[in-house]
């Protein structure tokens, strides 16, 4: 059965966005407003509708829908099939999925939140979160091991469990890290053996394919969102990550201050820790075959930064965060 439409995203307060064929057959984004608000539908065309810079969740799932046809060729119809609105399923909850809320323990004792996300490589699957979420000697912080939140059933993402990760065997770390000429690299991953984890568990990952290319070019300014658990904030009833909307605010591919990261200007606070900081693959020539994430992982979320001489009483805090560059990942997950 054919049809004129294809829904891109539907909000939880009931709006819709559609891509829609109108009567002259060139294609527009049709906005349905939900019943209570009493408005009328609206239409935009496509160019207009991507010509925002805003990260909504609509406008992803549109490139992720462009994305697809591109890969799948030309087609020999131009209404767009039931099949095909597979595609424009929630490009934002492909994101969401990947990330997972983390705790902290020690001697049964609940210490700290942070955030997580998964990266695959191979048959091989990792959580990837900061480091200092596993062990911080500065502020004393040594837990024994983790827990990270689960989504157990596809057809309802209220549906979850924790599951228990040890971070140390016989005394030793379990966790990998590494460092280089300028110290310590913020970030930590855990392998997870996939045949422990729930048999109905759903997640995304992202993998190899998702990290910036060589010769990408990510200027100053360029859109990013992090997707993690600020305050420990989230969707409780269905178990998500908030998302916060940023943008590079240092020379991306350079060490900044020596050291493996790059700066974002962004609003983050306490339980970012571990986030994934992404861009959109589209907007910035990179796009990733075969996977349901149109995203580039540029980097993992650590901390917030902040001047020791700044005046509580005059000066605002500086809003900037550092990033760990996400190419430590290749080193930090190969095979052992």
């Amino acid at each position: 059965m054919k049809t004129n439409s294809v829904e891109l995203y539907a909000s939880p307060g009931g709006e819709r966005w559609l891509l829609h064929i109108g009567a002259d057959e060139r294609p527009v984004v049709r906005h349905v407003p939900n019943a209570a608000s009493g408005g009328n539908a609206s239409e935009m065309s496509v160019a207009d509708f991507l010509s925002s810079d805003q990260a909504t969740p609509q406008r992803y799932a549109m490139l992720q829908l462009i994305q697809q046809l591109v890969l799948s060729g030309p087609s020999s119809n131009r209404c767009l099939s039931n099949e095909s609105a597979g595609v424009s399923k929630h490009a934002a909850e492909a994101l969401l999925l990947t990330v997972a809320r983390i705790r902290t323990f020690a001697q049964n004792r609940h210490l700290t939140n942070a955030s997580g996300f998964f990266f695959a490589r191979d048959e091989r699957l990792f959580l990837v979160t900061s480091r200092h979420v596993v062990k911080d000697e500065a502020s004393k912080h040594f837990p024994e091991w983790v827990e990270i939140e689960l989504h157990v059933d596809g057809d309802n993402l209220g549906a979850s469990t924790w599951f228990s990760i040890p971070l140390y065997a016989k005394g030793v770390g379990l966790w990998r890290e590494g460092s280089d000429d300028g110290g310590e690299i913020d970030v930590a991953v855990l392998e997870l053996r996939r045949d422990r984890l729930p048999k109905t568990a759903v997640f995304d990952a992202f993998g190899p394919d998702h990290l910036p290319k060589a010769d990408g070019v990510m200027p100053i300014g360029t859109c990013v969102l992090i997707a993690g658990f600020p305050l420990g904030f989230h969707d409780s009833l269905h178990h998500l990550p908030v998302v916060r909307q940023g943008v590079i605010a240092s020379a991306f591919g350079l060490r900044f201050q020596g050291r493996g990261c790059f700066i974002t200007d962004a609003r983050t606070h306490r339980g970012t820790s571990g986030a994934p900081v992404v861009t959109s693959d589209l907007s910035n020539g990179h796009a990733v075959k075969s996977s349901s994430l149109p995203w580039v992982l540029l980097g993992v979320h650590s901390s917030t930064i902040d001047m020791g001489t700044r005046d509580v009483q005059i000066d605002e805090t500086l809003g900037l965060n550092s990033a760990w560059y996400s190419d430590i990942l290749l080193t930090l997950t190969r095979q052992q």
